[in-house]
């Protein structure tokens, strides 16, 4: 198992003055997303981040979200409060493609968090180890009919392509 990356931990504090911690995520957090995809997430959101529509996510779902290698697949979790009154709101990932230099991302934001500034820490954590890691761009999927989402890829530097054979898909993809 990867050791834990705690060097990546960071405290921010968000546009309205609430103090979050932007941190890789782990293992044992598998209650924690699953808590989150469940109830911090509607059903319109999970369908925009998964491209499907995903009621309660299945244990392979939460065991791939959760067990991951910190090289190939990197997970940051932004977070709110302590022990037990801790609340995901929101997720960022990357799985590195079978070229090794290229990566895809998602983020989810949770219904409560949106325009909070959680979405762009998250991004500014995953681009920076991205790059960190000697990956050459970053490159995602998004629905076409999810206007919020192209527009906070477009601000932070991605080109936004049409995907040929899927109308109802963008590619968006950002040089490292």
């Amino acid at each position: 198992m990867a050791e834990y990356p705690s060097r990546l931990v960071r405290e921010r504090t968000l546009f309205d003055g609430r103090k979050v911690v932007i941190r890789p995520i782990r293992s044992d957090d598998d209650l924690l997303e699953r808590d989150f995809l469940v109830s911090g997430v509607s059903g319109e959101s999970r369908y925009m981040r998964f491209h499907k529509w995903v009621g309660a996510p299945s244990d392979k779902l939460i065991h791939f979200l959760t067990d991951i290698d910190y090289d190939r697949h990197m997970a940051f979790l932004c977070v709110y409060g302590n022990g037990s009154d801790t609340e995901v709101a929101g997720e960022a990932r990357y799985v590195v493609n079978p070229d090794g230099k290229s990566c895809e991302f998602g983020v989810v934001i949770g219904d409560a968090w949106r325009k909070s500034g959680v979405a762009g820490l998250l991004m500014e954590a995953l681009i920076r180890v991205a790059q960190e890691r000697g990956l050459s761009s970053m490159e995602g999927l998004v629905l076409r009919n999810n206007p919020p989402m192209l527009r906070f890829a477009r601000a932070l530097g991605f080109e936004v392509a049409s995907v040929p054979q899927d109308p109802t898909t963008l590619r968006i993809v950002k040089a490292l």
